[in-house]
């Protein structure tokens, strides 16, 4: 039985808390705008924990599992199962029914939109665990789907939002349920005549091997990859392939990248969570570093700034400061080079940092 649990689900949902944490014999905690707290008066039982997971339909015997669970009143969560020091745990995310437009998330919409109308081509949005990654692809997948007539196939593990097909007609599949895994999920979405091809995350060699000849042969790939940065994108892509075969997939990657859109949730002054963004358009300069393997040289072309497709993260924190949606203190608290942030918040460096359009 999981009414417990089921309670918890619609309570955070209406608290508007993106995670619920459950743990044997603790307090539930919610995560809301990214700070913890305990959640209810009642204990979770080891009763309640495995009620979830005979509900998810992972045996007593299971370890990790990733699933999903519709509460009663309609919410979708992603489920993360997992056993620690002999006992079980859970942590629940909302997936929200409604997705949010880019200008909402606060993302440059007509650079974005560029992209994703193009008809071929990857594209990777990146970022650490619970950075928006999903909900930013979402958000692209949805104007393509007002504005545009596409099939669109997507790989997820699991779905985190539902599509209703306007001018695209959409073909979603979980992994383990549907196909065995991303692999094999791109491999076979190959035959079924798409358009757009959303790969939830590029894993290992043969998912990003699939991705790079589905761009070559006429479609358009979007996927994420856990990565801070964008030159660490770049490599950690790279990397995926054997050390004989990386020359020949930065020769393709370098043709076949539309851009890379990395992201972090930062605490805005309104109470809110926005991105703060590090984008790279693919262009001359950008392909012959890629081919060449120089990807220490991308973060000085990135630090540059000298266009609104370039931006590194000291630019962004630099101009959501200025802008004033998030404080010089959090600027200075979560930039990777707070003394730069410091030189470049004094206009020492102010220059190199384009100010928001008004």
């Amino acid at each position: 039985m999981v009414e417990l649990i089921d309670s918890l689900c619609v309570g955070m949902r209406m608290h508007a808390a993106s995670d619920l944490f459950l743990h044997e014999g603790r307090p539930p905690q919610i995560r809301l705008n990214g700070q913890l707290m305990e959640f209810g008066e009642h204990l979770v039982t080891a009763g309640d924990i495995e009620g979830l997971w005979r509900h998810c339909g992972a045996g007593e015997e299971a370890l990790d599992r990733d699933t999903t669970y519709v509460a009663s009143d309609g919410g979708r969560f992603r489920v993360s199962l997992f056993r620690y020091l002999g006992q079980r745990g859970a942590v629940l995310r909302h997936i929200k029914a409604q997705i949010p437009d880019f200008e909402t998330l606060g993302l440059p919409e007509q650079i974005i939109s560029s992209w994703i109308a193009r008809p071929s081509g990857i594209i990777i949005v990146s970022g650490r665990t619970g950075s928006g990654k999903s909900t930013t692809m979402a958000a692209a997948l949805d104007w393509l789907n007002r504005r545009h007539t596409r099939h669109v196939v997507t790989i997820e593990d699991p779905i985190e939002y539902l599509f209703q097909p306007q001018l695209c007609l959409f073909t979603q599949r979980e992994v383990g349920i549907d196909p065995e895994s991303f692999a094999a999920g791109l491999r076979h979405a190959l035959r079924q005549s798409p358009d757009v091809v959303f790969v939830g995350e590029t894993r290992d060699m043969l998912s990003a091997q699939t991705a790079l000849q589905a761009a070559e042969t006429g479609h358009l790939v979007l996927t994420t990859l856990h990565s801070s940065t964008v030159p660490e994108t770049i490599e950690r892509f790279v990397q995926l392939f054997a050390s004989a075969d990386r020359e020949g997939a930065q020769r393709v990657l370098a043709s076949q990248l539309v851009g890379i859109l990395c992201q972090r949730l930062i605490p805005a002054e309104s109470g809110r969570l926005i991105p703060a963004i590090e984008m790279m358009q693919n262009g001359g300069v950008t392909r012959k570093l890629i081919q060449e393997g120089r990807f220490v040289e991308m973060g000085d072309h990135l630090a540059r700034g000298d266009h609104d497709v370039n931006v590194n993260f000291l630019t962004s924190f630099a101009r959501l400061t200025r802008a004033g949606l998030i404080s010089q203190e959090t600027a200075l608290q979560l930039s990777d080079n707070p003394h730069e942030m410091t030189r470049v918040l004094r206009g020492i460096s102010g220059a190199s940092v384009a100010r928001p359009r008004s």
